[in-house]
């Protein structure tokens, strides 16, 4: 049977069109866009295209507020540090205690170097952030805010234009880590406080090693990545023209399908979990149910081990991830989950299963087929686990 992919928060398989759109520039129009010749200018056209066409997904005022990158790592550091460099007399970051690697590892690094001081704000048990906390946080001693748009694993989405404005009020800059949003959710950045935001080509069936930050106009910005003078000086190095073409053509399709796929992918997320609940006891879902991706499910099965559930799987040809990974020969819940409180029992047995348009029902009646034995499987390898409450 041919494999089942419901790791799309991971990576998405890179749509036939953004491929066919990116060929020309491995072949034919090869030639460096910084280039004053012919070859170079038909190799750096495309990128003013790409460029509008991002500008339009993400509502942007200007194309030249985007700036290409190698992805989202990339962007959300260069936002962090440059927020840093260019507040004076402010040395604190707030973030949130489940933002993704790529900035709570910056931000704990800056930390433990560079004396500063940042403040991880906590979330409920649904994975929803504590305005009070950030409130409290926000005090002229900060000078960047960066928060998620959206959770790489439960999905919950974030008010981030309502945190923007506060941010705003306190003179701190915000930035929008929005890779797992952009495609996703409509945005009109124009309309916002929102000083920077960050993305990446794989996350919208785009290609990987390509990324954009946005930076709004009037915004003070001090390059991480210095040498030469493209993108306006704010990213130096030879542009990754192929990528960027397919970035732009990833961002067209997704503002094009973006209604109808949501509807369509919502329901069969949907009808996952409603089967999943349906079969299996102590099954619970994890995150905001109300304010979530259409795409994304955390779906935790009380008393199993995730990554003993994501390996059995993986051996039916079903691709997903779990929310828990080995360290020191124990696993321990994903800090998400930890930050939620969602008891350590449960946390273990959290799956993350997320969609993308390539889906078809034919995947979720396949998954709905096989986990309830691979459930009763595991929690009888697992004494007492049958007769236990949540």
């Amino acid at each position: 049977m041919s494999p089942v992919y419901l790791d799309n928060n991971a990576s998405t398989q890179v749509d036939a069109e953004v491929v066919q759109a990116m060929l020309p520039f491995f072949l034919d129009q090869f030639g460096n866009a910084s280039s004053m010749h012919d070859i170079g200018t038909a190799a750096g056209a495309p990128i003013k295209t790409a460029r509008r066409q991002l500008q339009a997904l993400i509502g942007a005022k200007f194309d030249h507020e985007i700036t290409f990158t190698s992805g989202g790592t990339e962007s959300v550091n260069t936002a962090i540090l440059s927020g840093l460099d260019t507040v004076p007399g402010r040395t604190e970051i707030v973030t949130s205690a489940v933002e993704h690697p790529a900035v709570l590892t910056p931000c704990a690094h800056l930390e433990k170097t560079h004396g500063v001081k940042v403040h991880r704000i906590p979330v409920d048990h649904h994975g929803r952030l504590d305005l009070n906390a950030y409130r409290t946080a926000l005090t002229h001693r900060v000078a960047i805010v960066s928060i998620m748009w959206a959770n790489n694993e439960t999905g919950t989405i974030f008010p981030v234009e309502r945190l923007a404005e506060m941010a705003k009020q306190a003179g701190a800059l915000f930035h929008a880590d929005a890779v797992q949003a952009v495609g996703k959710l409509p945005m009109d950045l124009k309309s916002t406080a929102i000083d920077m935001l960050s993305l990446s080509g794989h996350k919208l069936h785009g290609p990987k090693g390509v990324g954009a930050l946005y930076i709004k106009r009037g915004v003070p910005f001090h390059a991480l990545i210095r040498g030469g003078h493209q993108e306006r000086g704010r990213r130096a190095g030879t542009e990754n023209t192929p990528g960027i073409v397919g970035l732009g053509k990833a961002a067209e399709l997704a503002l094009e399908c973006m209604d109808e796929e949501n509807k369509r992918i919502k329901s069969l997320r949907d009808r996952l979990e409603k089967g999943l609940l349906e079969r299996i006891p102590r099954t619970f879902v994890t995150g905001d149910l109300l304010a979530r991706l259409s795409n994304t499910t955390n779906v935790a099965f009380d008393r199993i081990a995730g990554e003993a559930m994501q390996s059995l799987l993986n051996r039916h040809g079903i691709a997903c991830s779990s929310g828990s990974a080995c360290t020191s020969g124990s696993s321990v819940p994903s800090h998400v989950l930890r930050a939620m409180n969602i008891r350590h029992g449960t946390a273990l047995g959290a799956v993350r299963f997320s969609f993308s348009r390539h889906n078809r029902e034919e995947d979720v009646d396949r998954v709905l087929e096989l986990i309830p034995g691979i459930v009763e499987k595991l929690r009888d390898a697992v004494p007492g686990s049958r007769g236990h409450a949540k």
